[in-house]
Order: structure tokens, then C-alpha cells, then sequence
């Protein structure tokens, strides 16, 4: 790549697209001693300080900072209450999401540590789940507080084990009733045993489906989570993080996984083996691979190249799983710098209309312009926190590149750009010298000979925004 290729590939790549100003910062201090400044201080956001208007913004939504317990006790239906009770505060719930839609959003556009932004949509989206199943509904705002966001760019064993305790995932993937069929719980609907986060906890979350694991590996990974379950009214607990063992449910004997014996029993019982599984998974070379082939996709190419998964994997091997070990890697190979992937990712609705709010200089954002961008998420096919399966949205081309979502893009990019107050309009020529050579010639010269009113659309709904 060229000076003006880096710039735009090392923003798009590690932020969430372009701001004012960031490419001549980039010019003023040279392309080299940018990239290599910008990286560092990506892989280390704590010192990248977030603007006090951003942190009033966040100060302001209460229910981003109470822990699972109190979501469950202010805000779970009762369900001995009266309906008029219990719908009160179904729709009192609806804050929970409000919140932490708002917070995603805020600190997407305005925080300046974009690469921990990145991470948390990539972390969010590899251990998925979706805030419309039940109790998970509580406790979907505080899983990516909690499990996901402080761990984005730590150690992946650290990560694994967040998710896997927290009662967002518990219930999400069924594990909250997951029990041993021979205990004296074994009861209504916690009567037997439920394979269904132990499979995806290999498959999607660690060794990846080719890892090497088998049907008696699941049911013993199965049997080393029974009892790891989550609050209930029926079933308190004085921990705030909504986690509860019952250890009546769970299964004591030995277990084997992956050819290594899981000794059953003790005190700490299926608490010790079921982080023990962990340990082993989040160690396995398997996970090392399957993990490094997602970081790779996501920030190289669809289909990355075998040699740098192969590094990637012998670092996260090197470091026991250091995620900002592994994407320094990345950052420094030859691979991401290939011209051949230049502008070649294609954008998930969330990264687009994202980088459109970036690129236009988008500060302080109302409630009612956020609400906007998750309507138009789910206008294309992305709603935020409700992806149903549990391998999360697409991050490659294929699902989201057809003729219909092309028409809604450029709809909503002509939509975003025209519902701003004249005082906030994009300037044209601004505009372009913020994207600067990620509009390809054919478009600048598209964009030059439109009318004034028409070129800052015509940019943002460009074949060119749709890529990074």
C-alpha cells in the first residue's frame, strides 16, 4: 500500500471509521510515526483519555452500572404479582436495553478508544447472545459491562471464563438448568441434562467444529457444568454476579475430556472441574487456531491467508492466549498490509451506519439520533443484542451483499445525512477530505459533478462506504 492507503486501511481497520481531522493528524506526523503511534495506543486504550462529555453521557444511564443482582431484583417480573404488576414492569425492563443501546452507541462514535470498540463488537459477536430469551433480557447490558468489556484485549482464558459464569450465557445457552438426571433435584424443568452450551462452548467458542472433539466429550462437558446456574426467586443468592452452583444438581463422578481425566467430588465440586474445562479448552491448540482464523477474517480478509492464521495461532500459543499479543501480530504482518485487501472487507450494517456517524463529525448524539441508528439496524437485518443464533451475525460479504440491503444503505445513508439541522449538515468538500482516497476517482468525479445538496449522500451511500 502507499502513505494514503495505510491511513485509511490502519483507520478502517482498527476504529470504526474515519473522523475529521484523523487523516490530516496522520499527514502532520508523518504516515510511519502515525500508524506505529496509532497502534500502540490502540492496543493500550487506558491511555487514550474518553471526553468528559462522553462520561457524563454514560454517568447518566444508572441501570449500565448495577450488577446481575440488583438487575434481578429491580427489574425481574414476579410472577405471583397481579398482570398489571407483572406488564408494569415488562415495560419497565425496556430501560435496560435503552441504556445499554445508547452506551454501545456513544461510545462507537465519540470514544476515542475505537480499537476496544472494535473488540467488543467482535468479542460481543463471537459468545453471542441475544437479550429477547428470556431472563436474559435482564442481563444482556451487564454480560458486555462485565464479561466482555473488560476483557477484550486480555487474556482469552480470562474472557472464556467471564462469559461462562455469567447468567446471561447461563440462560441464553440453557446451562442454568443443565442437571445431573440421578440427583435429588432432578425436577419440573431442571430434570435432566442439557448439552446445548457445553457443544456450542466447543464448537463456537473454543476448539472451533473441526476441533477434534467428540459426542462423549460433549455429554462429559455436559456433565461438568450440571448445577452452574443462575438467581432465581425460587433460588437467591448473595453474590452480585447472579451466579449461583447448586451443587445438588450437579453430577460428582469423574469425567474425561478431550483424553484428560476431570477428577469429580471435594468440596468446590463441579465449580473446580468446570473451570478446570475451561483452562483446558481456552489452552487447547484447536481454540488457538479457531480463534486466530476469526481475528484474521475479521481484520484481514474473508478468507485469510493459511500463513498468518498459522502465526497468529503459534503467538496465542506463545503468549497463553494474550489477545493484544495476538493482534500486535496481526498489525505488524505482512499480510494486513497487503495491497490485495485493501477496502476489500465489506462492512456489516453495524460498521456502515457507524462510519457514516464517524465521518460526518457526529458529537453528542441525542437519544433520538441513537434510537435512529438501531432502527436502521434492524431495517438491515442487524438488530443490536438480538441475534438469535448462537454463532452470532455474519462478519463475511456473503449474507449481507444482495441488491435489496444495497437499496436500504443508500436510502439511510440519504436519510442520515438529510434529517441533520442545516447548522449540522456535513460540508461537502469537509467530507471528502476526511475520506480523502477511500472514494475511488469514478466516485470523486461522480460526487463533483452532482449538485452541492446531493454530494454528501452520494458520498455516504458510495459503493466505496460500504468497504474498509
Amino acid at each position: 500500500m502507499d502513505a494514503p492507503q495505510k491511513i485509511t486501511h490502519v483507520l478502517n481497520r482498527l476504529s470504526l471509521g474515519i473522523r475529521p481531522g484523523d487523516r490530516a493528524k496522520a499527514e502532520q506526523m508523518g504516515v510511519e510515526n502515525y500508524i506505529q503511534h496509532y497502534i500502540q495506543q490502540q492496543l493500550n486504550p487506558s491511555s487514550l483519555p474518553e471526553p468528559n462529555s462522553l462520561l457524563v453521557r454514560l454517568k447518566a444511564l444508572p441501570t449500565l452500572t448495577l450488577s446481575a443482582k440488583q438487575l434481578f431484583e429491580q427489574y425481574a417480573v414476579d410472577n405471583q404479582a397481579d398482570a398489571d404488576t407483572q406488564q408494569a414492569m415488562r415495560q419497565r425492563q425496556a430501560q435496560i436495553f435503552q441504556e445499554a443501546m445508547q452506551a454501545r452507541f456513544l461510545r462507537a462514535i465519540e470514544s476515542p478508544r475505537q480499537l476496544q470498540e472494535v473488540m467488543v463488537d467482535f468479542w460481543f459477536n463471537h459468545f453471542n447472545v441475544s437479550e429477547n430469551k428470556g431472563l436474559t433480557k435482564l442481563w444482556t447490558s451487564n454480560y458486555e459491562q462485565v464479561a466482555i468489556r473488560p476483557h477484550v484485549l486480555g487474556k482469552f482464558r480470562d474472557l472464556l471464563m467471564a462469559t461462562a459464569k455469567h447468567p446471561a450465557m447461563l440462560v441464553y445457552l440453557d446451562n442454568w438448568r443443565n442437571t445431573d438426571p440421578n440427583s435429588p433435584q432432578a425436577k419440573g424443568g431442571f430434570r435432566g441434562l442439557n448439552e446445548n452450551y457445553a457443544r456450542e462452548l466447543m464448537e463456537l467458542h473454543t476448539l472451533g467444529i473441526n476441533g477434534g472433539y467428540s459426542q462423549a466429550d460433549v455429554e462429559s462437558l455436559t456433565r461438568i457444568f450440571t448445577g452452574w446456574s443462575v438467581i432465581t426467586q425460587q433460588q437467591p443468592t448473595a453474590d452480585a454476579s447472579g451466579f449461583v452452583f447448586v451443587r445438588d444438581r450437579h453430577d460428582p463422578s469423574d469425567k474425561v475430556l478431550l483424553g484428560k481425566k476431570i477428577t469429580g467430588g471435594g468440596p468446590d465440586g463441579g465449580l473446580r472441574e468446570g473451570e478446570e474445562a475451561l483452562a483446558l479448552l481456552a489452552q487447547h491448540p484447536a481454540t488457538a487456531r479457531h480463534i486466530s482464523y476469526k481475528l484474521a477474517q475479521y481484520f484481514v480478509a474473508d478468507d485469510p491467508p493459511e500463513g498468518l492464521v498459522s502465526q497468529l495461532a503459534d503467538r496465542f500459543i506463545a503468549t497463553d492466549g494474550d489477545i493484544k499479543a495476538v493482534l500486535l501480530k496481526l498489525f505488524e504482518s505482512d499480510a494486513f498490509w497487503r495491497e490485495a485487501y485493501y477496502q476489500r472487507k465489506f462492512k456489516t450494517p453495524y460498521q456502515y451506519l457507524l462510519s457514516i456517524a464517524r465521518a460526518v463529525g457526529a458529537v453528542s448524539p441525542t437519544e433520538q439520533d441513537l434510537t435512529r441508528i438501531y432502527g436502521f439496524m434492524n431495517q438491515l437485518g442487524m438488530p443490536l443484542y438480538r441475534c438469535q443464533m448462537p454463532n452470532g451475525y455474519a462478519q463475511v460479504e456473503g449474507p449481507w451483499l444482495n441488491p435489496d440491503a444495497m437499496m436500504r444503505r443508500v436510502s439511510l445513508a440519504i436519510a442520515t445525512v438529510n434529517h441533520r439541522p442545516p447548522e449540522n449538515k456535513p460540508d461537502p468538500p469537509a467530507l471528502q477530505a476526511t475520506l480523502g482516497n477511500q472514494l475511488s476517482a469514478e466516485t470523486r468525479a461522480i460526487v463533483n459533478d452532482a449538485p452541492m445538496h446531493l454530494r454528501s449522500a452520494l458520498m455516504m451511500g458510495s459503493p466505496d462506504m460500504m468497504y474498509r
